[in-house]
């Protein structure tokens, strides 16, 4: 059988709710829509972090980020240490076994040498290095507090920086990445593409044309819907350029957003401190930097057509961890090579059969959380839109998804069990991590 080629598409600060196939009532998302009833949708799916950098690290390596060496989001500022050298990504493991690698849209793993997308693997690249840019200048313009950076221009391609003012970012990934396509459609070399678009990340831009599109919604839900339009435009144009090469069957495309929805009041773009409530966790209780499962679990979804039968839905529980052993399994490479923490789901998912993943651990700052089977267990959990959650908080997630109901002292015994897993996960992990 001829090796697969892979595309993952990644979304930015985008919530369980977010997509029509996922119950979205103001989001239309006809493209990512087709694709997952092709495929097979997750139900069980998570972030290994509830932020951008530590999220993305996990994908790209199948490590907790921790082991990654990006706990926290990666600094723009001079020198700020990115993904750990030395940690083998996806793309530098299927360049290994001769595939092309080629990345567009947002990094955010690190801005200097030697993290950057040309040092881990891709033979070429387009996009931005930081958290996040303008969508028209591709100014990033939001480290004049914490990271003490003044604004700067951050736009790039393989190395060079460049200028497309006025282009709208979301586009701009779409083009290049048909233009790549195109360029490489006489190559037999299968190819490995990563497409992080930065939509619907704050600053809250959309073009005119997709404004239009939801004009009866109030702004914060208009503009957000507009701006994963605008995504689902460029994937269901880029799934089209595969089709019309006869590319698309053999192609395994992943779909995931880095973690679930911000509430961040900069999304506001008025200077209002009321947390913001443009994008959906469909329910679930926290957002974006929660542990609650508003801010991990991920509308996600796996179409390969011809491997994977379609039309499914999958309750197995998976992670962003699991990306990397499960495509490059698919490959023909070898995941246990790689020391990951993730798992080869590609079996379960043909077949339909269990997942071999039973439990997931998180940490972020104060923050900690595992799921195991039914059973969740944070500590220390946040949330900015509700009140303050109680410093232990256990929910049967099969009875509870929205962790409304605390069991904690109903279930003691599966508090302690839980608690102690945790602690003796932190240090393991943080015996392996990475040096930074």
């Amino acid at each position: 059988m001829q090796r697969p080629n892979f595309i993952v598409f990644m979304a930015d600060d985008m919530g369980f709710g977010d997509l029509s196939s996922f119950g979205s009532e103001h989001c239309r998302t006809p493209n990512l829509d087709a694709l997952a009833a092709q495929g097979v949708r997750f139900t069980n799916w998570y972030a290994a972090a509830p932020i951008c950098s530590p999220s993305r690290a996990a994908l790209l390596t199948g490590r907790y980020p921790q082991r990654a060496g990006v706990p926290d989001n990666v600094s723009p500022a001079p020198g700020a240490p990115g993904l750990a050298p030395g940690i083998p990504t996806l793309a530098e493991a299927l360049k290994a076994l001769g595939y092309r690698t080629a990345m567009f849209g947002k990094w955010h793993l690190g801005n200097h040498r030697p993290c950057r997308p040309e040092d881990r693997g891709f033979d070429e690249w387009f996009g931005f290095l930081s958290g996040c840019i303008d969508y028209y200048s591709h100014i990033y313009y939001w480290g004049t507090g914490a990271y003490k950076v003044e604004p700067f221009h951050d736009l790039w391609e393989n190395g060079r920086e460049v200028y497309e003012n006025g282009r709208y970012f979301v586009e701009l990934v779409t083009e290049r990445t048909i233009s790549y396509l195109r360029r490489t459609a006489g190559d037999d070399r299968p190819f490995f593409l990563y497409v992080p678009y930065n939509a619907p990340h704050y600053p809250m831009h959309a073009p005119e044309a997709y404004m239009q599109r939801f004009a009866r919604l109030p702004w914060e839900k208009r503009v957000y819907a507009a701006m994963v339009s605008a995504m689902d435009d460029g994937v269901g144009e880029i799934v089209a350029e595969l089709k019309a090469q006869g590319r698309f069957d053999n192609t395994c495309i992943f779909f995931q957003p880095d973690h679930g929805p911000s509430r961040e009041a900069r999304n506001w773009l008025d200077g209002s401190r009321t947390p913001y409530r443009g994008g959906s966790t469909g329910g679930l209780k926290g957002h974006k930097a929660s542990l609650f499962d508003g801010g991990i679990r991920l509308p996600a979804f796996i179409c390969w057509p011809d491997a994977i039968p379609g039309g499914r839905m999958s309750d197995a529980l998976g992670s962003g961890l699991d990306v990397f052993p499960t495509l490059l399994a698919a490959a023909g490479g070898d995941p246990g090579a790689y020391g990951t923490d993730g798992f080869d789901l590609l079996p379960a998912i043909a077949r339909g059969g269990p997942s071999p993943r039973r439990e997931i651990f998180w940490k972020f700052g104060e923050q900690r959380a595992v799921r195991r089977d039914k059973w969740k267990l944070v500590l220390n959990g946040r949330l900015v839109d509700e009140a303050p959650p109680e410093p232990v908080h256990l929910t049967d997630l099969e009875r509870d998804p929205a962790e409304r109901h605390n069991l904690k002292d109903a279930y003691p015994e599966v508090v302690a069990e839980l608690a102690a897993a945790i602690e003796a996960w932190e240090r393991a992990v943080e015996a392996g991590a990475a040096r930074r």
